[in-house]
């Protein structure tokens, strides 16, 4: 649930954001007592410089409260697996991050929430997830801030949903649409996930088809629309496929009946009640300052509560 959200709205998907800024800002800014805070700080000048460039009316902090959820696993167990640092039975599999980020992600939950601004995560679903819910339920347009390539997926030219892509650290932002994707990829917003998993993505352990890349995919998405189109082109014996194509596709499809479900992000996640409002007063004064002189975050916290104050 949510309310209704008629102007822009501004999805972050925050841990993409955090780890940037962590290894976009140097470890030498630190708190009073000597802790790392180049994340906290690096995430908050960020989430300034988007609210001063984009002016969104709504903006929402999404989380992955389960960076590898077992519903994607059990469908491809190579999900993700390259980046599990504990196997947990119950639970979310821990997931391996550099140690001096772990301990700055609880306080950039803490910061978030004094500062009002809202946070959502979903168990059992990714960041990506809680996006491509909120995504379907506004009635505006929507900016996706990411460095992943995969909510690519969702910009959409006629509903205004776009794609702000960090190129370099956190300051030039790739305005993604479907021009972009076209140029690009010679899909849209709709064919990027059918791409993404015909050619697989070595980063989140999607083997793909073997042999087909991204051009071929591309090829292939022009030539039979989707991947519904190419699985029934292999099963038709004047389809314009080589043979070589025909093979692969042919051992690929205990894979491509599945992936589908791992690569598209959900659209019917059960939302928490949320105020998506852009919040022009700090929601908790008294713990804004303490995490302020805590946590050393001087300039950057008062910038954005400044920002937001306009």
């Amino acid at each position: 649930m949510m309310r209704s959200v008629t102007g822009r709205l501004m999805l972050l998907d925050t841990a993409s954001l955090y780890f940037r800024a962590y290894f976009g800002v140097p470890d030498s800014v630190r708190a009073p007592d000597g802790s790392p805070v180049n994340a906290v700080r690096g995430l908050l000048d960020f989430i300034d410089r988007l609210v001063k460039d984009h002016h969104p009316d709504d903006l929402v902090a999404c989380m992955d409260a389960d960076w590898r959820p077992a519903w994607r696993v059990e469908l491809i167990p190579s999900y993700k697996a390259h980046r599990v640092a504990e196997v947990r039975p119950s639970g979310p599999d821990e997931e391996e991050v550099p140690d001096t980020l772990s301990p700055q992600v609880p306080v950039i939950e803490a910061v978030l929430d004094a500062v009002g601004i809202a946070r959502v995560g979903v168990p059992a679903y990714e960041a990506d997830d809680v996006i491509g819910t909120f995504t379907a339920r506004a009635r505006g347009p929507v900016d996706i801030v990411t460095g992943d390539r995969d909510l690519y997926q969702l910009v959409d030219d006629a509903r205004g949903v776009r794609v702000l892509y960090p190129l370099k650290g956190v300051g030039t932002l790739q305005i993604t649409d479907e021009a972009v994707l076209r140029e690009k990829y010679g899909v849209d917003g709709a064919g990027y996930a059918d791409l993404a998993l015909l050619r697989g993505d070595p980063s989140d352990g999607l083997p793909g088809v073997p042999g087909v890349g991204e051009k071929t995919a591309a090829k292939l998405l022009a030539e039979f629309g989707d991947l519904a189109g190419i699985l029934a082109a292999v099963d038709d014996p004047k389809a314009r496929l080589t043979p070589t194509q025909r093979k692969r596709l042919t051992e690929a499809h205990p894979y491509l009946a599945v992936a589908p479900k791992v690569v598209r992000v959900a659209d019917d996640v059960p939302l928490p009640e949320v105020d998506t409002a852009l919040p022009r007063t700090p929601r908790d004064p008294d713990a804004v300052r303490e995490l302020a002189a805590r946590w050393g975050l001087g300039g950057s916290l008062e910038r954005l509560l400044t920002t937001l104050a306009r």
